[in-house]
């Protein structure tokens, strides 16, 4: 993996994959239901436009307790702390992705708490900002967040959510509040970029 700096991030370096990286060697066949693809060595539109506006409104997430939820590689909750956030938890499901997410943190001299857990069976963490990027693109997926945050809302957690407009992203409950022209993981190069948007999640 190479360290270098984020997706239209230039604040935030992260450990990215690159055709050399030998990232099959990472997935254990012999472990029950095998490991989740490395989605967290590839820049995502939605976690970088949500850390680029949290970076360009520090106000955002100074003092909260933010959970990264989904965090892949971190770059949101990164992005958390250095605007000033009082604690960053990120919750990610692959073992991988918890280890990437301390190196990530350490490599731009910030604390986040990571955590190997599915915390979208229960109930609302006791947060102030739930922050989350590109975890709508599969429809199990998209009914199950959506209904986490739904609880959070309800009990008078923020929720932010940074997508490119993936299917299954429940437009009917947010309210746009940013755009910016990132390319998204698997996009051609030679394709026209799309806007990836942040939004409030009501």
């Amino acid at each position: 993996m190479r360290l270098a700096p984020a997706l239209f991030l230039p604040e935030i370096r992260l450990y990215a994959a690159h055709p050399a990286s030998g990232l099959r060697r990472l997935v254990d066949p012999h472990r029950a239901g095998g490991d989740p693809p490395p989605y967290w060595a590839y820049h995502w539109a939605g976690g970088a436009a949500l850390a680029r506006y949290i970076l360009d409104r520090p106000a955002t997430a100074a003092g909260v307790r933010v959970l990264d939820l989904g965090a892949g590689s971190g770059v949101v909750g990164i992005a958390a702390a250095i605007a000033g956030a009082r604690t960053v938890l990120a919750a990610d499901i692959d073992r991988n992705a918890i280890a990437a997410i301390g190196l990530n943190a350490a490599a731009n001299g910030v604390t986040i708490t990571a955590v190997e857990d599915d915390l979208t069976a229960g109930p609302p963490p006791e947060m102030d900002l739930i922050a989350v990027g590109d975890l709508f693109y599969e429809q199990g997926l998209a009914t199950r967040v959506t209904a986490f945050l739904g609880r959070c809302v309800a009990a008078g957690v923020r929720v932010l959510i940074g997508d490119p407009g993936r299917a299954y992203l429940p437009h009917a409950r947010l309210r746009l509040l940013a755009e910016y022209p990132i390319p998204d993981f698997g996009d051609a190069k030679d394709a026209a970029t799309k806007r990836s948007a942040v939004f409030s999640f009501e």
